[in-house]
């Protein structure tokens, strides 16, 4: 394998962790978080927001290689520990795996940041790639959470944060399964806080809006307004066990004070004109 290239990714101190917020959550959880899409975009982000942090890392996506590469650059600049499993979350039994493959590491965190979407005409597309979204976005969430949250129990203490959206809380037209799987991780997220609070672990649902990531090239999609996925993991890590929704960034919060009073229906009819503008 080549070598990976090193960037220089100090920390921006206007958006960082605040040194006594980011011990407390070593503190809290620690000492091991486990990230999931961990290559890029959001995963990326709160990986090295993690290792900022002092936690030791389980950094989990498909491909090997840019995990090595992400490990290497979080070591170089944070020192921390990572340990990478490469993992297609779209397969039955990925979830049971990795378990597996960090039983003796105390995982106390869990970011369930691996995810995808698909947009267009729901009847032209692919009817694989639509179930295989609805097993990484749905699926594979609802078993890691189940199966770290049982060792979460035991430990006395623990936290999950699922990637909910913008999306999650109505209908869009042209996007219509990817906004159902995000309506199915926002209700587990809701469902979930309640229940798991009393075995002292936190959940959190992190609603972003449009975010500059792979995810729009992956859908089809042009997002003309956008914002920088580190904005994700900021503010998320910073709502941790304080709140159980979290819509970081302003464009978020500015299209959820637009759209929250409005009656479902015609936030559904909003989103379909928006979604016509973003797709071919």
């Amino acid at each position: 394998m080549a070598a990976p290239v090193m960037m220089d990714r100090r920390v921006n101190t206007r958006s960082a962790i605040p040194p006594r917020q980011a011990g407390g959550l070593l503190d809290r959880y620690g000492p091991w978080a486990v990230v999931t899409g961990a290559s890029s975009g959001i995963g990326r982000a709160f990986a090295e927001r993690l290792a900022q942090a002092g936690f030791s890392l389980i950094l989990v996506a498909r491909h090997n290689d840019t995990l090595q590469a992400v490990a290497a650059e979080l070591n170089a600049h944070y020192d921390t520990v990572c340990h990478c499993v490469p993992s297609d979350l779209s397969q039955s039994g990925s979830a049971s795996q990795l378990l597996a493959q960090t039983e003796g590491r105390e995982v106390g965190l869990l970011v369930a940041a691996a995810g995808y979407g698909s947009s267009g005409p729901f009847l032209d597309s692919d009817l694989a790639n639509e179930r295989s979204m609805i097993d990484v976005n749905c699926g594979a969430v609802s078993e890691l959470a189940h199966l770290y949250g049982q060792s979460m129990r035991a430990r006395g203490r623990g936290a999950i944060i699922l990637m909910s959206s913008l999306v999650a809380f109505q209908g869009v037209p042209r996007s219509a399964n990817y906004a159902a799987t995000k309506a199915f991780v926002q209700v587990l997220g809701e469902g979930l806080r309640p229940e798991l609070r009393p075995f002292g672990i936190d959940v959190l649902a992190v609603a972003p809006g449009p975010i500059q990531s792979g995810f729009a090239d992956r859908a089809g999609m042009t997002m003309s307004m956008s914002q920088g996925p580190d904005v994700v993991a900021v503010q998320a890590l910073a709502a941790l066990g304080r709140t159980g929704t979290v819509r970081p960034g302003w464009l978020s919060k500015l299209l959820e004070a637009g759209l929250a009073p409005l009656p479902r229906r015609l936030r559904t009819r909003i989103m379909q004109q928006v979604m016509a503008g973003m797709t071919p």
